[in-house]
């Protein structure tokens, strides 16, 4: 059941009853939409205290209206030509049916669409108000959409009954013709492929809208039906003329023994000349055109077939360009460090070097890890740290059971690093300013005295964020190393808020080996 809640006001399908069909749901694409649970409920209340019946954007009703009016509006376009081309006035009362039902359903549609919230072009609000509502369509899809719902299914319905209820043969042919005419001026109900654009454009504006993934798949999904229904359309008009011209003797439905086959046999063939013109072969069209009307029918079929090619080619390299951005970043990147090396005459093991530190430090994927950390609040910032380095500061004595807010803290001052094989991370005698904490590698630290290999979860460096001194041995990579590092300024920044963990760090002392007694 779904609930919503404010601050005064609380409905639940059993309080509100029916209401409540028509309130933005609690899901990713209202939380996207509005920021937080709060933003959603007060839409809610909003909704609630205007007291008129609106649908909003967001709500339970609008998602399945608008997925069987996609189902209903395709299934139009494809039932329509089929049944003006080839079932010649015998649909059946299924289909007709079917028609009065789908005519009555796009003039409901009309009738609704002045009650139906709208997303500002913004996407900040969503429009409840009924006079804006009602002013945008009628500037923009009152019109079309009007004309598509013209409702020819009830006086097909009503010229068919006439035609089997009428003996007089004068007019049964009156009647005929009249019927080819309403047939023919059905056409105007394949104006309801605006509907479909504009759904899809509708449930993609809705569907997980910070989803990438989700957008490119209502693209490809819509392209591919827009190709399909221009198919078959062109499949349809090529029986669809010869039979306006009652078949002469060099059409090309005679010369292919088509004149007492199935349905399905007529539109296959239909659809395969279709598609010989639209992709510019001539096999399946052997013959050249034997009058005027087929010749335009060609020409039509080519101009459409370049059309759909031109379409198909530029969504799919605008959706190919779209795809993995932060990879196509870090090959542009790639590329003028590239350039640069070139100009800078650097040797080639340093430039090789150079490539191998870029893959193990960004994995082929360019991004500003500060900029990311940076854009995210205090507290996801702290989420963060903590998931990837909490674990680490465990590990080291003198973190060890401190306040949660100091190694908050802490955590937020690391900086992410990451060394090859072979690098020299510290040197022996080296003045040093930082702490580093291994998070994937392995490094061997070594002096005079001592060598010792160290790999996950250990750390190495701590004299110098406590004293600022000498490194006491030189650590080097053994294999690709991922670290963090906490330096000694932002470590004595941390410890003037806490004073009193920085008396206990006072009065920590070292031994001989720089380990902590």
């Amino acid at each position: 059941m779904e609930k919503f809640k404010g601050p005064a006001v609380v409905c639940t399908t059993a309080t509100c009853g029916w209401r409540a069909l028509l309130l933005p749901q609690l899901n990713r694409q209202s939380l996207y939409m509005y920021g937080s649970e709060v933003a959603v409920e007060k839409e809610c209340i909003r909704q609630l205290q205007s007291g008129v019946f609106v649908i909003h954007p967001f709500s339970l009703m609008r998602s399945y209206y608008i997925m069987c009016m996609m189902a209903i509006t395709f299934l139009n376009l494809i039932g329509i030509p089929m049944e003006i081309a080839f079932l010649d006035g015998d649909s059946g009362l299924a289909w007709e049916g079917f028609n009065v039902f789908s005519d009555t359903l796009f003039l409901i549609d009309v009738a609704l669409n002045f009650r139906m919230g709208i997303i500002a072009e913004d996407g900040e609000e969503a429009i409840l108000d009924i006079k804006r509502i009602r002013v945008i369509y009628l500037r923009t899809w009152f019109i079309p959409d009007l004309i598509a719902a013209f409702p020819i299914g009830y006086i097909l319905l009503f010229a068919d009954l006439q035609y089997h209820n009428d003996d007089n043969p004068s007019k049964t042919n009156k009647m005929m013709r009249i019927l080819m005419f309403v047939r023919i001026l059905s056409l105007i109900r394949l104006a309801r492929v605006s509907r479909l654009v504009r759904f899809f454009n509708e449930v993609e504006k809705v569907s997980d809208a910070n989803l990438e993934v989700v957008r490119l798949f209502f693209r490809i999904l819509s392209l591919f039906m827009m190709i399909f229904l221009l198919c078959h359309w062109n499949g349809c008009i090529q029986y669809f003329v010869p039979m306006l011209e009652e078949f002469p003797s060099d059409c090309w439905v005679r010369k292919e023994n088509l004149m007492n086959a199935t349905v399905i046999v007529k539109y296959s063939w239909g659809v395969f000349r279709a598609l010989s013109q639209m992709i510019a072969l001539s096999y399946g069209s052997m013959d050249a055109p034997t009058n005027y009307v087929e010749m335009w029918i060609v020409m039509v079929s080519m101009v459409s077939g370049c059309l759909m090619y031109t379409v198909l080619v530029a969504n799919t390299t605008a959706m190919i360009a779209n795809v993995d951005p932060a990879a196509k970043e870090y090959k542009s990147k790639m590329s003028r460090l590239e350039h640069y090396m070139t100009f800078m005459k650097l040797p080639p093991e340093l430039q090789l070097r150079i490539n191998n530190y870029y893959q193990a430090r960004y994995g082929g994927k360019w991004f500003d890890e500060n900029d990311v950390i940076n854009t995210v609040s205090s507290a996801l910032k702290e989420q963060i740290m903590t998931v990837m380095c909490s674990r680490l500061l465990n590990r080291v004595p003198m973190f060890k059971d401190r306040d949660e807010n100091f190694i908050s803290t802490v955590l937020q001052k690391l900086d992410y690093e990451v060394y090859q094989e072979g690098d020299i991370i510290v040197q022996e005698n080296v003045p040093g300013d930082r702490m580093f904490f291994i998070d994937h590698g392995q490094v061997l630290m070594e002096n005079d005295s001592y060598e010792r290999e160290l790999c996950d979860g250990d750390y190495f460096g701590e004299t110098c964020v406590l004293t600022k001194g000498k490194h006491l041995a030189t650590v080097k990579a053994l294999t690709d190393c991922q670290c963090f590092s906490l330096s000694w300024d932002d470590f004595q920044e941390v410890l003037e808020g806490f004073p009193d963990v920085r008396k206990d760090f006072e009065n920590i002392q070292l031994d001989s080996d720089g380990e902590l007694v």
